[in-house]
């Protein structure tokens, strides 16, 4: 499958419809994902980006019917990670002396990846390929999501081959983002910014900043998974420039695990107590060994502040919760409250446990938490109403 993008430039990329776990098993794509390669017909010929190592041979096969291989000028990788290079080798197999552009890093990486020494052509922020009546404009975007990223803008049809920024895990037979459900489309963009863009949330501010102070006008962004943001594209540039503000809306998030349910107990008691103290806040409630931990953090990502429950189990905390805890820090979030809770039988340790945790990853804790004695009886229960009441007040 290919499709037109504009009169000169066409997608060559893979549609992966049956992907549901991204980076090994750090990420969840219920919706599927794409991997975007884009071919740009001048004076000369140029291919951005490959796709994924296990479509590389049918990549190659459909791209010999758009384009004679040797017709091929110039190559550009804007990203060396194998979701985007991994059908590098088979191609150069075909065509081993076409010259390769990418920043410094990239090549580091290729060579890593791939131990071979093909014709690489390092670039900068600001440097220029002519291709015949168009041109490329290189810019880096380091830890937009690694070290090697960069973007490319082709002049005349005012496209930005964004790489990783303002992408989305989304698998659709549309690919355009006015074709597509704005409900899905938006959770997804949100979900793949909290999940791989927030430690370097600085970074994106800066360089929305830096690419729009070049004054290109952009009429579309395509990026290298996801559809193509054709209709009034810098909605997401907007979007993007929120969400790494330091992002929260009116949303407390509740999640806990728990072993014969009193920590469920507690975490819905403690919900009900937000709820009463503030009608107008948005309450989730998660168990983390039943839900996915990608959405989970998600709703964390969106929160002003979360509660975090677990019982204790030798001394410590239940390995869902202990597993993203250790991803949230991870994420290194800002501006967010937090408290903890859970229940115990006999040394109680989860609470302090979850405190800790909390702080290390940068939360501001409101309180020294609450737990609760074996299953909940009705005091525990009050108990956590009105801890989930003073919660709210302490927020505020």
């Amino acid at each position: 499958m290919s499709f037109k993008v504009t009169d000169n430039v066409k997608w060559v990329g893979k549609i992966d419809w049956e992907l549901k776990k991204f980076h090994g098993e750090e990420y969840s794509t219920h919706k599927g994902s794409t991997y975007n390669s884009y071919l740009i017909r001048d004076e000369k010929n140029v291919l951005i980006d490959t796709v994924w190592l296990p479509f590389s041979h049918e990549f190659v096969d459909k791209l010999k019917d758009e384009i004679d291989l040797a017709q091929i000028d110039y190559i550009v990788i804007n990203h060396g990670e194998i979701d985007h290079s991994g059908a590098l080798p088979e191609l150069m197999k075909h065509i081993p002396n076409t010259p390769i552009y990418c920043t410094a890093n990239a090549v580091k990486s290729l060579k890593g990846h791939y131990h071979q020494d093909w014709n690489f052509n390092v670039v900068k922020t600001g440097d220029k390929l002519n291709i015949g009546a168009k041109e490329l404009i290189f810019v880096e975007a380091p830890m937009l999501h690694w070290p090697d990223t960069m973007m490319c803008y082709l002049t005349g049809d005012n496209i930005l081959f964004s790489n990783d920024a303002f992408g989305q895990h989304y698998a659709s037979e549309y690919m355009f983002n006015d074709l597509v459900d704005q409900h899905e489309l938006y959770h997804e963009c949100i979900k793949y910014y909290a999940n791989i863009l927030t430690p370097f949330s600085k970074l994106v501010d800066r360089k929305i900043k830096e690419v729009v102070g070049f004054n290109l006008p952009v009429t579309m962004i395509c990026p290298s998974h996801g559809v193509i943001w054709r209709d009034n594209p810098l909605q997401i540039v907007t979007k993007y420039a929120e969400w790494a503000a330091d992002y929260q809306e009116n949303q407390i998030t509740v999640f806990y695990d728990t072993m014969w349910d009193g920590t469920r107990k507690m975490a819905e008691a403690i919900a009900e107590g937000i709820k009463s103290a503030d009608p107008t806040v948005n309450v989730k409630l998660y168990n983390t060994a039943r839900r996915d931990k990608n959405d989970i953090i998600t709703e964390v990502f969106k929160s002003k502040a979360i509660v975090v429950g677990s019982p204790t189990v030798n001394k410590g905390i239940l390995s869902s919760i202990a597993g993203i805890m250790e991803e949230i820090k991870g994420l290194a979030f800002k501006n967010k409250k937090a408290a903890a809770f859970g229940t115990y039988g006999w040394s109680g340790e989860s609470v302090k446990v979850l405190t800790e945790l909390l702080k290390e990853a940068g939360f501001t804790v409101v309180n020294d938490g609450i737990k609760g004695l074996w299953n909940p009886d009705e005091k525990t229960t009050a108990d956590c109403v009105q801890f989930g009441r003073n919660f709210v007040e302490q927020l505020r």
